[in-house]
């Protein structure tokens, strides 16, 4: 025995190392294997199996205590490994734990009723095998097409790699199938919601609801849906409740704080939002996105205490990811508020870089997608499709680029007794999708040239299809609504032929400005990617300028541009320009719009609830050292952004 385990070389792969560590047991050179499994688990920390082989590894050791520990985490992962339910099975026995060896039988005895080819992807899709999982699927699924809990598992590793279309075919057969399939019916709604199809994720939440009304994850997935369609009040008390009613962990404490944070914070009870949020990290001291919510208020202040606890907890070694990404966000704003820029500039870079390794943002994709929409759209198609299209009135479409300003012209337009705001809406993108299909990396309409197969009834069709699912966000009964979705930009076209009677507002916002606000912004959506890198903050918004220029083009004096500065530089001018553009009589409400009460979902929810200042204009100066690469790559647009 050489009594060193073998190095693990970078790309070395986890199935031939775990084989590795399977042959030194089997040749009983276990120090080796258990080396060997250590060094394996700090690479693949949710590598099931590796457990698995540490519980053998300790069996032969006769340390039935480590062993018992080892399968535990094991099945944890994994719940569908025969071989681990089994040994604990066995090993309970020996501990004198009947009941537990008497769980260990059952789900050992439930697994055996299972096709082994079902348990065979199961085992496999809990570590993070999809497309071996898929492979055995398949194989199986071509003979035994009715296997419910198969088809829901195809689902689920839809779901994971983001194919939401399929994943919702898929349900909605196996629903249609077995509709008492609680399981396959939660995921349905899971995959809804992530389609942004709120109201229908909310039925099939009430429908799952009404089988037990008590269930805790079906209530929080209505909360979800409740969300997504700005309900945000009843879900402040149904947190409330789950939480009263006792959390299985304090994690799940964690999560139903923020998450009642969050609404809270929508319809403007700060201080309640607050208080959530430290009870969130309460329970959980080093969740990243609670003290990046904090931070994301704007107008909260960290403590010295709390920077020092930011900074402890982004310096643990078992830190994720994405809870470091949280972290540096967080304190790059609480050390912006201190007036250290070179500091909170670094904290903001590395927050953004960790995001860029994920990012599949493409600039040139982006350009490339403008340029197709330009050659698509020119003034003869609108001339050939005029007339085309829903000729109602009431859509106000508000779009541009994030941190531009779209918020404020929302709440001015908002405060108006004619005019409803809702929210973000993804209605039209999802027909772009529909009708263009989507690039995988940018999520840009793919064959713009598709639309012009559309005929006036199905431009007509569309139009009165986004009105009647829109319907849902629209509580007050008002003639107008806004829908705020800045990345409309790209599909001003499509609107146009849809909904011609719409008003298109383009909010914009000086460059410099508007990308260092963008920067050290982080963004939940993947379509805002653009948004980890000086270079492709800078190209992005040059290729949003030149297409707006085409718009401008095609369509003379369809689009009102209002320039964020000339807002903060003479609210009542703007707010007349603005009002006559959408037909509507001015209204000094609109001035005081900081004293509406709406709900907000957006970063900016708790600037737009305090009157208008100055501060925005310039504080990317501050960073002004660190933001050369934005300057330079943005060239012209620095002064061509007003042309």
């Amino acid at each position: 025995m050489s009594g060193k385990a073998p190095a693990i070389g970078p790309d070395a792969d986890r199935e031939v190392l775990l084989q590795a560590a399977r042959d030194l047991r089997l040749r009983q050179q276990v120090p080796e294997a258990l080396a060997l499994l250590a060094q394996l688990q700090a690479r693949h920390p949710r590598f099931s199996r590796l457990y698995q082989e540490r519980g053998h590894c300790h069996v032969i050791q006769r340390d039935a205590a480590a062993a018992v520990e080892a399968l535990q985490a094991a099945v944890r992962l994994n719940p569908t490994l025969p071989a681990s339910w089994d040994m604990l099975q066995q090993l309970y026995r020996l501990l004198g734990d009947p009941a537990r060896a008497a769980g260990a039988a059952q789900q050992l005895a439930m697994l055996r009723r299972l096709p082994p080819a079902v348990v065979a992807a199961n085992s496999l899709y809990a570590d993070g095998d999809l497309a071996e999982a898929e492979a055995v699927l398949g194989g199986y699924l071509q003979h035994h097409g009715d296997n419910a809990g198969a088809q829901r598992l195809l689902a689920r590793i839809h779901l994971d790699r983001h194919e939401l279309e399929k994943a919702e075919a898929r349900l909605e057969a196996l629903l249609a199938q077995a509709p008492d399939y609680h399981e396959a019916r939660l995921d349905y709604a899971m995959v809804l919601l992530q389609q942004q199809k709120h109201q229908k994720a909310r039925q099939q939440a009430e429908r799952l609801l009404r089988h037990d009304p008590a269930h805790r994850d079906y209530l929080k997935q209505y909360a979800a849906a409740c969300i997504g369609l700005g309900d945000h009040e009843p879900v402040i008390d149904l947190y409330g409740r789950l939480l009263a009613d006792g959390c299985r962990s304090q994690g799940e404490a964690a999560d139903l704080r923020l998450w009642r944070g969050n609404a809270l914070k929508a319809v403007g009870r700060r201080d309640e939002a607050v208080a959530d949020y430290r009870a969130s990290l309460a329970a959980r001291p080093g969740h990243g996105v609670a003290w990046f919510s904090l931070a994301n208020l704007k107008t909260y202040r960290f403590t010295d205490e709390d920077i020092a606890n930011l900074r402890a907890a982004a310096a643990q070694p078992e830190v994720q990811e994405m809870d470091l990404v949280y972290l540096n966000y967080a304190l790059g704003k609480a050390l912006e508020d201190r007036g250290d820029y070179e500091s909170s500039w670094r904290c903001y870079e590395k927050g953004a870089a960790l995001r860029r390794t994920a990012s599949r943002y493409r600039p040139d994709i982006a350009a490339a997608c403008a340029l197709r929409l330009k050659q698509v759209f020119t003034a003869e198609v609108f001339a050939e499709r005029r007339g085309w299209g829903a000729p109602d009135p009431a859509p106000i479409f508000i779009l541009g680029l994030p941190r531009s300003g779209s918020t404020l012209v929302e709440q001015i337009l908002a405060s108006h007794t004619e005019v409803e705001g809702t929210q973000e809406l993804t209605e039209i993108d999802r027909y772009a999708a529909e009708l263009c299909g989507r690039d995988p990396d940018c999520r840009l309409p793919q064959t713009p040239e598709a639309l012009l197969d559309l005929t006036a009834d199905q431009a007509r069709a569309l139009g009165i299809r986004f009105l009647a699912e829109t319907a849902v966000y629209r509580r007050l009964g008002r003639p107008y609504f806004i829908d705020k979705m800045p990345n409309n930009f790209w599909h001003i076209g499509l609107i146009h032929l849809i909904l011609p009677q719409a008003k298109i507002i383009d909010v914009r916002r000086e460059p410099m400005a508007c990308g260092f606000s963008n920067l050290k912004q982080l963004f939940g959506a993947d379509n805002q990617e653009f948004t980890y890198a000086a270079s492709d903050m800078a190209r992005h918004y040059r290729t949003y300028l030149d297409l707006m220029r085409h718009w401008d083009e095609v369509l003379p004096g369809r689009v009102l541009r209002v320039n964020y500065e000339d807002v903060v530089v003479d609210l009542e001018s703007a707010v007349r320009r603005m009002l006559d553009h959408c037909g509507l009589a001015f209204e000094p409400g609109c001035l005081s719009f900081h004293e509406t009460q709406r709900s907000v979902r957006t970063p900016s929810s708790e600037q737009v609830r305090q009157p208008l200042g100055r501060s925005g204009l310039v504080q990317w100066e501050n960073y002004a050292p660190w933001l050369a690469p934005l300057r330079d790559e943005l060239g012209d647009a620095l002064t061509t952004y007003r042309a």
